[in-house]
């Protein structure tokens, strides 16, 4: 009933050459985003541009075999239809639009649009009796299931083992800056910065209720302000270091759980008991942070428990030091 109020028109009420006409459309869209992923990577990923050439290359060579069908069928006049305009037909989300997309984003990306393309020739195979029309929708749809081989063999010449080694190796470093380093940055800064006005509140007090309020209010800000100071400070256009938008949420996100940590088990009434907890997630917090160098930094793993140990101890003992004071 939904269906029969929408201005578009549903896929089995498609006639023949309408079913066509979306697939010639279906193609140009295609070559154009593979075109897109193509520019989008060139710079950085010169091997996966040339594949993403390839492919856009095929998409025209499938929508000249669709036109020059439609000609012999209906002439050279073809019905303007496209995607938006069926019902309960697929819609792509435009993530090719998105900036400072991931390279294994845009192969994702790519995988879906072939399983979708593959998917329609089938359908569209299914709702033509034409002889010739069936055939060439159903070797269509052959080529879309069997893009993953092309796609390999494009990847074989214009990818060797050194270009996809060369490629990974930039999209881990990308990735690195991007989300690692700042959020590495924002769990020591939440964890170990926050340490002395928590505990010096809670060794002056010996309140759980405000040590908690301190603790929450400590985090929170220390989030926001390495949150905007990330995302502020370097537009990643010269540094590559990627998305302001993205580095900020992992600054102060991690920033955030950092102070969290050790600030929310004074929601316990008694203060002791919540003491010595906060003072476990306290270390399990500093040997995290001590892997993820180790792990994403290659800082060796000696060198990064000495450094975190050493700075948590000394901000951790000035803030006991002040609030016994």
């Amino acid at each position: 009933m939904l269906l029969s109020l929408s201005p578009r028109r549903r896929f089995s009420d498609l006639t023949e050459q309408e079913i066509i006409a979306l697939a010639i459309s279906n193609e140009e869209d295609d070559a154009r985003i593979y075109r897109s992923f193509a520019q989008h990577l060139r710079a950085d990923y010169p091997g996966s541009a040339a594949v993403f050439d390839g492919m856009a290359e095929e998409e025209d060579a499938h929508r000249q075999r669709l036109i020059a069908l439609h000609r012999i069928r209906w002439g050279d006049v073809i019905p303007l239809i496209r995607r938006e305009h069926v019902a309960g037909y697929f819609h792509r989300k435009p993530v090719w639009l998105t900036e400072n997309l991931s390279l294994e984003a845009i192969r994702a990306e790519a995988q879906n649009m072939e399983r979708g393309a593959a998917d329609y020739y089938t359908r569209a195979a299914m709702r033509t009796q034409d002889a010739a029309t069936r055939k060439l929708l159903g070797d269509l749809a052959a080529a879309e299931a069997g893009h993953d081989e092309a796609a390999t063999a494009l990847a074989q010449k214009h990818l060797g083992d050194d270009a996809r080694a060369d490629e990974d190796q930039t999209a881990r470093r990308k990735f690195i800056l991007t989300w690692v380093q700042p959020g590495l940055a924002g769990l020591m800064d939440g964890s170990v910065s926050t340490l002395a006005p928590i505990f010096a509140v809670a060794f002056a007090t010996q309140n759980s209720h405000t040590t908690l309020l301190v603790g929450l209010a400590a985090a929170v800000g220390a989030g926001i302000s390495m949150g905007f100071t990330e995302a502020a400070h370097d537009d990643g256009v010269i540094s590559g270091r990627g998305s302001p938008l993205k580095r900020g949420i992992a600054s102060g996100v991690m920033t955030t759980v950092g102070g969290l940590g050790h600030a929310l088990p004074y929601l316990l009434g008694d203060f002791w008991l919540a003491t010595v907890i906060a003072i476990m997630v306290v270390f399990v917090e500093l040997w995290a942070i001590a892997w993820i160098q180790n792990r994403f930094m290659e800082t060796p793993i000696l060198r990064a428990v000495t450094q975190v140990v050493i700075g948590g101890a000394l901000v951790f003992a000035a803030g006991v030091l002040i609030g016994g004071g």
